[in-house]
């Protein structure tokens, strides 16, 4: 029931009996907005009108100084609420209850968002604020005027989607037919008259001629970043805007730069609309520009070849896009000249994570590392081992596979793919035969026609051209299916195939066959391999999963550097201990170890004495024998004995006995009492170099950050 109040506040004869004195109390808001700053200074009519409803608001019964206009929208789009300053400071207040009414010209200038429009409603409501435009009043806490308002939101939502389809469509169009401008990268320039042609500057043309030649070299686009890099080699630009527009500009080269060359169609003389494709999940509100993904020219709308001029050729585009494709993260990337047979191709069987093949003394000891973790968060390597072990199982198993069954299979396996060409091939030939017929039938219809009768002659000719341009067409795709399709063996071939598989062996290890030819076999039968190194011990998982989806499991043996790294290090303990108890000697305890099928670690197959009284000294089963110092007589300066010069260094003696075999240290043998010694040369300078070189240890043995464990397994040899 009203009170005799609000019968008094209502407005007089003219006014809408909504307002009450309770709105005309607070402010009214005029809300003026206007999408593009274009719109602004063109369409300047359109905002007198925004600007007019000032003068509404009064004849509404509000004061001049309760009218409050809200301009800051001015050339921004009502697509969304980000970057409208106007808008949030509008719902601010209505949300504050200051505001009584809030004014607009139409529902679209406030928003073109249901999402935003709906929430000023929900506000308006919940606060008692009316909202007006040029057609009336309307209370968003009535049903009627609330389902009235939902309808004009959905209108303007929907208005500014067929806008947008509208636009798209044209420029999709114009896009088909190929006359849709776009920026040209570098290497290309745009005539006045919009005609695309090479950058006249010849040396602009050759830097980018060999760009592509060093890609179609390296296969990388690291590689070709260096050699750009090391050789100061620039990228022609041509300056979009400013003063200096359209002058020739000389930028260092940059991966993302020679990511989006290698990717772009137009070098290929391709005109492509629809390259960079957008994800909406990634997209950011009111940007129109984000989220789009690398450039994929196979997923283009619109791909129209020879349209412009080319610097490479259509297939030399092809093998690029599959290069830059397998050299991506996620797969294995392109095959390496270095020892590792599995680069590329190993994944750690703990964290998951790519596996990746260092080097040592020289590149010549490969290493599986499993850095991933310790270059993103600085903690300790993963795992680590050596790669030899690794591929040597590898070879044998991919060798196994490759044995002359399977051989069979994939011959059998051929010869229903040639089955399959010679159906293919049938329907290329009628093809080609439906397509002979209708050059024969247009050339009869055309030869049959009086020559006088040119209306007629005219379109019989045109329907000629066409049934042979088709003819044409269909022959070269026919040509090219038959290059592009690999040729099935010959019998001599296949006897060939069949002979070579006894020696399969031989193949891969003969001097001709590279390193990059064996990780190309291995790549094409396997996916993946899983490395696991088991609780630090000589035991590794190998589970390699092949193409096609099977898997298989395997264990390997890996050398370590310490007896103690060995799983069944307690159990061989044990046993030395009771053999030592029950009175066997040294030499009598490596025998029955030996005999037992006992390993020791590294390389060594049997126990030797010596390995039995070190392992028995260091667990402390027996007193370690004294040492007699060697008196050697005729030293010359700067010689050391191998004990010496290994107290010295702080190294083991075999360390040095290996140094002194690969001639890395000059020595001569003398006579030291009943039997000889070796004396090794080494000056100030050589011992401080050697010193240095110790303390420097491999990346796999550096201690991680204080506070965090080592892992062992990174600590084998």
């Amino acid at each position: 029931m009203m009170t005799n109040g609000d019968l008094m506040s209502r407005p007089p004869g003219g006014l809408s009996e909504k307002i009450l004195r309770q709105h005309r109390d607070r402010l009214a808001i005029v809300y003026i907005r206007q999408s593009t700053v274009q719109q602004v200074e063109r369409h300047q009519e359109s905002t007198r009108l925004q600007y007019a409803l000032v003068e509404r608001a009064f004849d509404l019964g509000w004061a001049r100084e309760s009218i409050v206009v809200v301009d800051n929208d001015l050339g921004r789009s009502g697509a969304t609420i980000e970057g409208r300053l106007g808008f949030q400071r509008l719902v601010a207040e209505v949300g504050l209850g200051r505001v009584g009414l809030v004014l607009g010209v139409e529902m679209s200038r406030l928003a073109r968002s249901n999402r935003d429009w709906h929430q000023l409603l929900e506000i308006c409501a919940l606060f008692d604020t009316l909202i007006a435009d040029v057609d009336g009043v309307y209370d968003p806490a009535h049903f009627n005027d609330r389902l009235l308002l939902g309808l004009k939101g959905t209108m303007s939502e929907a208005e500014l989607h067929i806008l947008k389809a509208r636009m798209l469509a044209g420029r999709r169009a114009k896009a088909r037919r190929g006359e849709l401008g776009k920026p040209v990268p570098m290497g290309y320039v745009r005539r006045p008259s919009g005609e695309v042609a090479l950058d006249p500057d010849e040396q602009a043309q050759a830097t980018i001629r060999l760009v592509f030649a060093l890609f179609e070299r390296f296969r990388t686009v690291g590689k070709v970043l260096s050699y750009l890099v090391a050789h100061d080699i620039r990228m022609p630009v041509r300056i979009a805007g400013g003063p200096n527009k359209g002058e020739l500009d000389w930028r260092r080269a940059n991966r993302p730069t020679l990511h989006n060359l290698f990717g772009n169609p137009i070098y290929a003389g391709i005109y492509a609309y629809g390259v960079r494709t957008t994800e909406r999940r990634r997209q950011k509100p009111g940007r129109p520009g984000t989220g789009r993904r690398p450039p994929r020219a196979g997923e283009a709308e619109v791909l129209l070849p020879d349209r412009l001029p080319a610097y490479i050729s259509r297939a030399q585009f092809d093998r690029n896009q599959a290069q830059l494709c397998a050299n991506r993260t996620e797969n294995t990337g392109p095959t390496h000249a270095g020892t590792a047979l599995l680069s590329g191709l190993v994944v750690c069987g703990r964290c998951g994570l790519r596996m990746t093949a260092g080097y040592n003394n020289n590149g010549h000891a490969a290493r599986y590392i499993c850095s991933g973790e310790n270059s993103s968060y600085g903690t300790a390597f993963c795992q680590s081992l050596k790669a030899a072990p690794v591929d040597a199982q590898v070879t044998s198993i991919v060798l196994q596979a490759l044995q002359p069954a399977a051989l069979e299979a994939s011959l059998a396996v051929a010869t229903d793919l040639q089955a399959e060409r010679a159906a293919l091939e049938q329907q290329w030939r009628q093809r080609l035969e439906r397509a002979q017929y209708k050059v024969d039938q247009a050339r009869r219809r055309y030869t049959s026609t009086e020559p006088e009768n040119r209306l007629v002659a005219r379109t019989l000719e045109r329907d000629w051209e066409e049934a042979l341009a088709e003819q044409v067409r269909l022959t070269a795709e026919h040509d090219r299916f038959r290059r592009e399709r690999p040729q099935a063996p010959g019998p001599g071939e296949l006897a060939a195939i069949r002979q070579l598989t006894t020696d399969l062996p031989a193949l891969w290890q003969a001097p001709t066959t590279t390193g990059e030819d064996r990780q190309t076999i291995v790549r094409l039968l396997l996916e993946r391999v899983l490395l696991t190194v088991i609780d630090a011990t000589e035991q590794v998982r190998l589970d390699c999963h092949w193409h096609g989806g099977s898997k298989t499991s395997h264990t390997l043996i890996r050398p370590v550097a310490r007896v103690t790294a060995l799983s069944t290090y307690a159990a061989l303990l044990a046993r030395a201990t009771d053999l030592h108890r029950a009175g066997h000697g040294c030499a009598n305890i490596a025998a029955i170890l030996n005999q037992e099928a006992w390993r020791p670690p590294k390389r060594r197959d049997t126990f030797n004495a010596a390995m039995v009284r070190r392992l028995l000294t260091a667990a402390g089963v027996i007193e370690p024998a004294p040492r007699r110092p060697r008196i050697v007589s005729e030293r010359r300066p700067d010689e050391w004995t191998i004990r010496e010069l290994a107290a010295e260094l702080g190294v083991p003696q075999p360390t040095l006995y290996h140094w002194v075999q690969t001639k890395r240290l000059p020595s001569r043998s003398v006579k030291a009492g009943s039997g000889s010694a070796t004396l090794v040369t080494a000056d100030a300078a050589t011992i401080a170099n050697l010193k240095t070189i110790r303390a420097t240890p491999p990346p796999w043995r550096r201690l991680p950050p204080p506070g965090r464990t080592t892992n062992h397994a990174t600590l084998d040899s």
